[in-house]
């Protein structure tokens, strides 16, 4: 059969529609763009409706292997041409392959955790590039859930998608308002980790271990006052120059690979399945403030080193 070639094609129309947030939400539909998205959302319990196929360019070894375990799976394959592709595929990074699937389930009460678990509550996160970024860290780092306050965008926008790399659909993830979060939290027994930049204490003196809600606003307000008071532990990453705060997504990085280096880091055959063996000693929260303080000094002297060359 001949790859669509008409931009015009009904079939084609209504997949573009679904690039607008609307569509979106009423037809309950996404489009994932990319080979390796997709094959992350193809071993998750994502429903993939159909594939959409360029031959041209579904050259890599990731889309054949993507377009391939579709196949198996009997999903329906739709192929057109490399100029029709191009008005379903987002940015410059063209795979060859957007997929039409279901969004998983955000609701709230679908989260399973383990014991003492490591869960990132980001509060009306304003941007999809954000999003995805934070989900990479939390899926590189083991956390266990990412819970979206009061969001601010489509969670499943292709932005976000392809900013996490597909861990989007790896990465236990809900969405709800501040004030279901926050009794979440509170009934699961949660210790709740904010970062402020007004805060007292650095992160690297919290103790990071146990079940923890590491806890971070938009970078436009920061976090309410809800998030404020009694039953919060407020940190601030220490900030050397005239900027008061990192990105938010750096900043979680960060955040999350504290908790993991106080947690004990599990080899990675361990991580991946395999046969455990003794990973990174749980060294605690003072472990690391030689360290940071160490690393802020040369920082400083580096600094003031290049300062004084004329």
């Amino acid at each position: 059969m001949e790859p669509i070639a008409s931009v015009h094609n009904p079939r084609i129309r209504q997949l573009v529609a679904l690039r607008d947030r609307r569509e979106r939400a009423r037809t309950g539909r996404i489009l994932v763009d990319g080979a390796r998205e997709i094959r992350r959302a193809l071993e998750s319990e994502t429903v993939v409706e159909q594939l959409v196929a360029c031959a041209a360019l579904c050259a890599g070894e990731e889309c054949r292997s993507a377009l391939a375990l579709a196949t198996s799976r009997g999903i329906p394959r739709l192929d057109v041409t490399d100029r029709v592709f191009e008005k379903l595929a987002y940015g410059d990074r063209a795979d060859g392959l957007v997929a039409v699937a279901r969004p998983p389930s955000t609701e709230l009460a679908r989260l399973r955790l383990p014991p003492e678990p490591l869960v990132v509550v980001v509060v009306s996160v304003e941007k999809p590039g954000n999003l995805g970024a934070i989900l990479r860290s939390a899926d590189g780092a083991g956390a266990d859930a990412l819970i979206v306050a009061d969001p601010a965008t489509d969670l499943f926008n292709a932005n976000a998608i392809r900013a996490s790399l597909g861990t989007i659909f790896s990465v236990p993830l809900a969405a709800a308002s501040t004030s279901d979060v926050v009794a979440w939290l509170t009934a699961h027994r949660l210790r709740v980790v904010t970062a402020r930049v007004d805060a007292q204490a650095l992160y690297t003196d919290a103790d990071l271990r146990g079940g923890i809600g590491l806890v971070l606003g938009s970078e436009a307000e920061g976090l309410t006052a809800a998030w404020d008071g009694p039953g919060f532990e407020p940190v601030r990453l220490p900030m050397l120059g005239v900027a008061d705060s990192l990105n938010v997504s750096v900043t979680a990085a960060v955040l999350l690979y504290e908790a993991r280096r106080q947690r004990g880091a599990p080899n990675r055959e361990a991580a991946d399945g395999g046969v455990p063996t003794r990973g990174v000693p749980n060294r605690g929260p003072a472990a690391g403030r030689a360290e940071i303080a160490n690393d802020a000094y040369h920082s400083m002297t580096k600094r003031r080193g290049r300062s004084t060359k004329g």
